[in-house]
Formats: structure tokens, C-alpha cells, sequence
């Protein structure tokens, strides 16, 4: 979103607040699968310390409360069907388990989205979420969740890019 500028000034744009609830979903996502904390518990916790505040020296960006809870709860809530959908998605060789509680949570986030938010296009879901994994990882991980969430989008909503996982 962006607002028009005085006449030689450059155009102010707002930090993506769609973004920013997507990025603490996942760290909350992580952080339940790692403590074994409950929704409500790291919801709160998030929204009364986290989400736009300066945490042990680094500042979270401001963030849209309404879509972190979202996110955060649409994952919990449907996580029986977004687990098996993830895992179809996936190789043989790469079952769910194997991957890391980081990886589970950018996917189960993506695929939660690409599954029940279809006011969302597809190609801001794999976007935001591959940028995601890309400020977590350097290697395969970026790829694999691309990968994942356009083999998703296809089954779901008979939209994506690749070619289907045979």
C-alpha cells in the first residue's frame, strides 16, 4: 500500500502488515511444535509482546493482529487436513516428520492459506512464504517450499506453475 507523495518527495510505502502476521504465524507455529504451548497462550504472547514490539534488541515489524490470529488458529484447526494434503505433496522420500519444526510451519501457514483463504491469489501465498523460508534458510528449503505450495495450489485450487509430483 502506498500513499502519493509531495510533488518531489518518493512514494511512502507501509510495511507489509499481511506479511509480518505471516513471518510471527510461523514463529509462533514453531514455537508450539517446539514447547508444546497452546494457541491461546502464544497468541497472547504475540500480540502483547511481540508483534511490533522490540524484543531482546530486535524490533518486530508492526503486524495485522486479525491475520496472525487467523493464520495461527486456521492451522490448528485444520491441521488434520493440511498435514495429509502437505504430505501428498511431498516425495516419498521427504515424509513430514523428517522435516524440521521451521520447514513444517512455513508449509502447514502456506497450504492453511492456499486451502481456506481464497480471497488470497496464489502467487502472493507462494511468494510471501517462499521469502519466508528464505530468511531462515540458504539452501533446498526455499525451493522445496515452492515446490510444495504450487503442487498444493494445483489440487486445491487448480492453479500453479510446475508439473505435478508423479
Amino acid at each position: 500500500m502506498s500513499e502519493p507523495a509531495s510533488p518531489g518527495q518518493p512514494t511512502v510505502r507501509h510495511a507489509n502488515k499481511r506479511g509480518a502476521a505471516r513471518l510471527a504465524a510461523v514463529q509462533a507455529l514453531y514455537q508450539m511444535d517446539v514447547a508444546g504451548s497452546g494457541v491461546f497462550e502464544i497468541t497472547a504472547e504475540y500480540e502483547l509482546f511481540r508483534l511490533g514490539k522490540e524484543v531482546d534488541g530486535a524490533l518486530y515489524r508492526e503486524a495485522d493482529a486479525q491475520w496472525f490470529r487467523a493464520i495461527l488458529t486456521g492451522v490448528v484447526e485444520n491441521q488434520k487436513t493440511i498435514d495429509p494434503v502437505i504430505r501428498q505433496a511431498l516425495t516419498d522420500d521427504w515424509p513430514l516428520s523428517r522435516l524440521d519444526s521451521t520447514l513444517r510451519a512455513i508449509l502447514r501457514a502456506g497450504v492453511y492459506e492456499l486451502m481456506k483463504r481464497e480471497d488470497v491469489p496464489v502467487a502472493v501465498i507462494v511468494s510471501e512464504y517462499v521469502d519466508i523460508a528464505k530468511a531462515f534458510y540458504e539452501d533446498d528449503e526455499p525451493k522445496l517450499t515452492n515446490a510444495v505450495l504450487d503442487r498444493v495450489s494445483r489440487r486445491v485450487r487448480g492453479e500453479g506453475r510446475g508439473k505435478d509430483a508423479s
